[in-house]
């Protein structure tokens, strides 16, 4: 059946092409009001508490009330298997860095030309097009240490993909472990550099606006062929030649 050799073919190119690029910037995206505005940050007369997580005891030092909204371009969720650093430090609290835009860069019309990704603590920002770096403004990025010892916010983190546009709303803190992690956390967004991060303690997480990304609906298009095809292949007969 040749017919079926080609979805084969085409279905498994077409989902390596997908997989590549999933985590593009979506082209359009409905932009949600508050995206313009700058996170919020007051003082805050919370003391510092103590939170256990995962059998490690953490206690957390809140500096500032803090609320922002903004569209993420990278993330890195941490977790035993992909940070080696973290479960040596037994730092299981910090759940998952996200890097994200507001004001004005969401809506850079050449975003697309700017490649974002996560280190280990870092965000990272790369363009070869001098016309989208200068459009772009580095005092509306900022990578972000997600903290939370809520079963509920946790699973609502985890969800988060490239283009969503979220609200984090808690505190700017830094925290310590007994099982021996220390850090602080940036309190403006014009630093640069190590330290720069802003360390949040969550107390409400939303995704606003989910991002639609068609080459992961694509992805899992192509999947689902794929295996049709696969099938399809073992269940007809057997001509021998």
């Amino acid at each position: 059946m040749k017919a079926n050799n080609i979805l084969i073919a085409v279905s498994a190119i077409w989902l390596l092409v997908s997989f590549w690029n999933r985590n593009e910037i979506p082209g359009e995206i409905d932009y949600v009001p508050a995206l313009q505005d700058e996170p919020r940050q007051t003082a805050t007369s919370k003391r510092p508490f103590e939170v256990e997580y995962n059998d490690v005891q953490y206690r957390v030092e809140p500096e500032y009330a803090y609320d922002i909204t903004g569209m993420i371009v990278s993330y890195r969720h941490h977790h035993d298997e992909n940070s080696r650093m973290h479960a040596l430090a037994k730092d299981h609290l910090n759940m998952l860095d996200v890097c994200v835009i507001w004001g004005d860069n969401p809506a850079n019309e050449r975003l697309h030309k700017i490649s974002f990704w996560n280190g280990i603590f870092t965000c990272n920002v790369k363009t070869r097009d001098q016309v989208a770096w200068d459009a772009f403004d580095m005092t509306q990025l900022s990578n972000n240490h997600l903290l939370s010892d809520d079963d509920f916010v946790r699973r609502q983190v985890k969800k988060v993909r490239i283009g969503d546009q979220i609200r984090v709303k808690g505190y700017l803190a830094s925290y310590t472990s007994d099982g021996g992690s220390m850090r602080g956390t940036s309190t403006t967004r014009t630093d640069k550099g190590n330290g720069a991060c802003e360390t949040i303690y969550i107390e409400d997480f939303e995704i606003l606006e989910p991002a639609t990304s068609y080459w992961r609906l694509s992805m899992w298009g192509s999947l689902a062929l794929l295996l049709l095809g696969i099938v399809v292949h073992f269940l007809r007969p057997y001509r021998p030649h």
